[in-house]
């Protein structure tokens, strides 16, 4: 039996197999990063080993530094989680030669279906539907549109859809350089991309004596750059004929490799019902607690189970109750190209109501730093009904309070509620489609009450500061007071907002007609003009003031006074969005190039996501100050791009200064 095991993964799901080995009595070793030192990983588990470095490639990627933290701490097993060097065989391998029980498949069988395309020939073999691969350098307009996929590994690294056939060189260029980053290898390959397509994946669970069980289906159509954002089980609106023909082929596709463990057969459903083949993950997925809220299972204690031998607890699975969505938090501003943020992240607080589930790898006070995937957390809702479920998880997300870095939550709660996701008309479109309805500006009479609740609680505050007393200027006079004022700014729309109120013998008095309730420090009630009263929790963290309410929440930056004349940006100038790595430079840009808008000029990688920096107007380049393998900090100065009339006007002035 297992006594003692090594996560060989961070954040999210170490914390998350160390519950079970809690439960289960089973004594945990994290690894780390130097960047990961105090993560939350760490502080959960009972030793921790360091692994010198920052980037995942000098540490989580290095299989030959895991296998010797484990040996060092005293580990007999090593369970991968997912992502990192969760499908190599390699690292698998060298656990098993380490004398380590491997919580995973057979080495053969991640063999068989790490690469993608050897695993599409396979399941084609054993009678499993798929799309025809097609090769790119044969492609013709015909073929369009088509989905380039990395062959080595998931989420969604080295995926790129085509539409022009002239777009197909630079395309396979850049997936190829993004695979290779990602996991090692650049192979790539092409297949039809099916519009409207769904994807509905089976948790499958096999031991060694033959047993294997299929849980149910999922549905993960709600995708950003083919990542999942919301997932939910079983997936709606699937006849029963449909569930058995994609339960009877994932469990063909895991007796075809010998398969044991947890694993994920992935199928793509078109508009028209059709399920194709899409891969196996050979791993634990990320979505796999709806499936656990279903069955009412524990997927990694009986990853444990079989590792260690055991048979799985039956002949066939539990029956299903129910019906389970999760929603994905992300550390990223979806109006603004899904860009990663970073920070400290001063409040993490879901409430916590019968049945909800909160898994995540961050705690108040932590930092979200630019190495490693921008999820914070994943909520989850289990319910009788779908209806329940997605209600319970939409109110739940919209209750919560998270402080710092923009995130994603105004995003998830109006997915939940939109009447396509309710209808269960679902597809991997969903966001290309609804993202500009998904992410509208702030509604202006909650924003002004937000920005006048900020305001009062700092003026309560600062009455309730310690020192000394305040000078007395005269007597008390009958004429009113010019009012009091407080400027913020909107985050993260960048919007300048006042609040004014007069003091008066019973307490301030907004400009605006709103009546003050109570006003303190954390806690602000004001009732409008048509009676209503409002609920207003406030909390300071530096300048920024975070506002929650009964229907979302307002980060606000407390602006001075009086503008620094100084705090200006040239016209025209590209600044870093996020930290991260400048990866590649257009072909042949060059200080006095010409460019046009919206050209793509600068890529840049943080995250594990790749951002292009585009061309802001038609114009020239003046200044370049990027290069590949330059790491910048959020608002570097990238490059300046001025448009053709202020390049004449410059010239023409050049001679007068």
């Amino acid at each position: 039996m297992i006594s003692t095991l090594l996560v060989a993964n961070r954040g999210e799901i170490a914390c998350r197999i160390f519950r079970t080995c809690r439960a289960l009595g089973i004594t945990t070793v994290a690894v780390h990063s130097d960047a990961d030192a105090d993560a939350l990983h760490v502080r959960e588990a009972d030793t921790a080993v360091r692994l010198p470095g920052a980037a995942p490639a000098d540490t989580y990627l290095r299989g030959d530094l895991v296998v010797a933290a484990a040996l060092a701490a005293g580990a007999d097993a090593v369970h991968p989680g997912y992502g990192f060097l969760s499908e190599n065989a390699g690292f698998a391998r060298a656990v098993r030669d380490a004398g380590l029980v491997w919580v995973g498949p057979p080495v053969k069988a991640i063999e068989l279906m790490a690469s993608k395309t050897r695993a599409k020939e396979l399941m084609a073999a054993a009678g499993v539907p798929l799309l025809a691969p097609v090769d790119p350098a044969r492609a013709t307009a015909d073929d369009l549109p088509l989905l380039l996929k990395a062959a080595a590994g998931g989420g969604g690294r080295g995926m790129r859809v085509v539409r022009e056939l002239a777009h197909l060189p630079g395309e396979l260029t850049a997936a190829g350089a993004e695979a290779t980053a990602a996991f090692g290898d650049g192979e790539v390959f092409a297949e039809p991309y099916v519009e409207r397509g769904r994807h509905v994946e089976v948790q499958i669970m096999a031991d060694a004596h033959g047993g294997v069980w299929a849980l149910g289906t999922r549905d993960c159509s709600l995708q950003r750059r083919h990542q999942k954002v919301v997932e939910e089980a079983p997936a709606p609106g699937l006849d029963d004929a449909l569930r058995t023909r994609l339960h009877d082929a994932a469990t063909a596709a895991a007796h075809a490799v010998g398969y044991r463990g947890a694993g994920t057969v992935e199928f793509l459903l078109s508009a028209d019902g059709r399920p194709y083949f899409l891969e196996m993950n050979t791993r634990l997925q990320v979505e796999h607690p709806v499936t656990e809220a279903v069955f009412g299972l524990d997927l990694v204690a009986l990853q444990l189970r079989v590792a260690e031998g055991e048979p799985l607890p039956a002949p066939a699975p539990p029956e299903p109750h129910g019906h389970a969505v999760e929603a994905r938090l992300y550390a990223e501003d979806p109006a603004h190209d899904w860009q990663p943020q970073t920070g400290t992240l001063h409040t993490l607080d879901v409430p916590a109501e019968p049945g909800i589930r909160l898994d995540t790898g961050y705690t108040d006070g932590d930092t979200i730093g630019v190495h490693y995937d921008p999820m914070l957390a994943k909520v989850i809702a289990h319910a009788p009904t779908r209806a329940e479920a997605v209600r319970l998880l939409a109110r739940t997300l919209e209750r919560a309070r998270v402080h710092g870095p923009v995130t994603n939550r105004d995003l998830l709660v109006r997915s939940l509620r939109h009447p396509d996701f309710l209808a269960a008309r679902l597809d991997t479109g969903f966001y290309d489609r609804h993202l500009t309805a998904l992410t509208p500006a702030p509604d202006g009479a909650d924003r002004h009450l937000a920005v006048l609740a900020a305001a009062l609680a700092d003026a309560a505050a600062r009455q309730q500061a310690p020192g000394p007393a305040p000078a007395r200027l005269g007597a008390w006079r009958n004429i009113p007071s010019q009012p009091r004022t407080k400027r913020y700014r909107a985050e993260p729309d960048g919007t300048e907002h006042e609040a004014a109120y007069r003091t008066t013998r019973t307490g301030p008095a907004p400009e605006t007609g709103e009546r003050v309730v109570a006003a303190r420090p954390d806690h602000v009630t004001l009732e409008t003009g048509d009676g209503l009263t409002r609920r207003f929790r406030v909390a300071v963290h530096g300048d920024r003031t975070y506002v929650d309410t009964a229907t979302g929440s307002h980060a606000l930056t407390a602006l001075p006074r009086f503008t620094d004349p100084t705090d200006r940006t040239e016209p025209g100038s590209l600044l870093a969005p996020m930290p991260g790595t400048v990866v590649r430079v257009a072909d042949g840009l060059a200080t006095g190039a010409a460019v046009t808008a919206g050209q793509p000029l600068i890529w840049l990688e943080a995250m594990k996501m790749e951002h292009r920096i585009l061309a802001p107007a038609s114009g020239t380049l003046t200044a370049l100050h990027a290069a590949p393998g330059l790491q910048v900090e959020v608002g570097a100065l990238l490059a300046v791009v001025q448009d053709a009339q202020t390049v004449v006007q410059d010239a023409q002035e050049e001679p007068k200064r």
